[in-house]
């Protein structure tokens, strides 16, 4: 087992510097302006455009500026291009936000997704199945952003209920508690749109393996000897139906982490995403490398992760 994760960690050091080395090349060679002021503002000196470009490196080859930036990059001194604070100090106060967000939408997706996937596969093949596969299927094809600015439209511009940001503004909260549920109501609506589509599709692996395992013969042997339906159900079956499940675990976090980027901009939640979108307006190409860095990092340990998990569930998994 230590063996095994070693071995995944070295590999995916060499991942994570082939990932900075290939975003790095994409975001700098991509046209456009890295000035925040703009190229062509005739109100800056070329001596202010110097002094800028020396400080961000920009006057040496790429492949200088590609050792510096990751210099930079892991002694913290790295940059913010719009307003030269720390990339490091700007992602960590946003971090928080985007965590509470990712976890509550994890936490959405695995349990309704198991419950959704549970009922599926004792209801097979008649109208309840049916009809959990064809909100399944909705939920896979119609686009969060969609979704998200339905919800804006017909709760904000219609209703006026504030969903926007991570709380109400202008609001008198009575007592600590009313103004924790009311920042629990600006989690909740994004962490739901953001977890439609791993819900269905945890439901859809759990579904399947779980009529798969119901037909093996240990279960008949199971019920054969008078275990209740329960007992067969949570203590035989669901333990070996996990495995799809935690696959589609390692492939949950990083549609979570991308999807998050338009999720928060719609929803104004000031998180990593809102920033790397704002990133890419702005052309700020420390911000951009550093979150692409931190998203290869999370996805990377969230596969390595799936991969323990199944020594966990399945015994008969040797990680040699």
């Amino acid at each position: 087992m230590l063996s095994f994760i070693l071995r995944r960690l070295g590999l995916s050091i060499i991942l994570l510097f082939l990932i900075s080395f290939i975003s790095f090349f994409i975001i700098t060679l991509t046209p456009g302006s890295p000035y925040p002021w703009g190229e062509m503002n005739p109100k800056i000196s070329p001596e202010v455009k110097a002094a800028f470009r020396k400080k961000f490196h920009l006057d040496f080859p790429l492949h200088q500026q590609y050792e510096m930036m990751l210099h930079d990059l892991f002694t913290g001194e790295l940059r913010s291009m719009k307003d030269d604070l720390p990339v490091m100090k700007k992602i960590i106060s946003r971090l928080p936000a985007t965590l509470a967000l990712n976890v509550m939408a994890i936490l959405f997706s695995l349990s309704f997704g198991t419950l959704l996937g549970l009922y599926g596969s004792l209801y097979r093949g008649n109208w309840k199945d049916m009809s959990l596969s064809c909100l399944s299927f909705l939920f896979i094809a119609l686009p969060g952003f969609w979704i998200s600015y339905l919800l804006v439209l017909a709760l904000v511009k219609h209703i006026g209920i504030p969903i926007l940001g991570t709380q109400s503004y202008g609001v008198d909260f009575p007592t600590d508690l009313a103004r924790w549920l009311d920042r629990l109501w600006h989690l909740m609506l994004p962490a739901i749109i953001l977890s439609l589509a791993g819900i269905a599709t945890q439901s859809r692996y759990l579904r399947s393996s779980m009529i798969e395992t119901l037909r093996e013969n240990y279960i008949l042997t199971a019920r054969a000897k008078g275990l209740s339906p329960t007992v067969v159900l949570y203590q035989h079956a669901l333990r070996n139906s996990l495995r799809p499940l935690i696959t589609g675990i390692g492939m949950l976090l990083p549609s979570l982490i991308s999807g998050s980027v338009i999720i928060e901009t719609i929803f104004a939640y000031p998180g990593m995403g809102q920033l790397g979108y704002q990133a890419v307006l702005e052309r700020d190409y420390p911000i951009l490398i550093t979150l692409n860095m931190i998203v290869a990092t999370m996805v990377l340990l969230g596969n390595l992760f799936s991969d323990l998990l199944y020594a966990l569930v399945d015994p008969r998994v040797r990680l040699e």
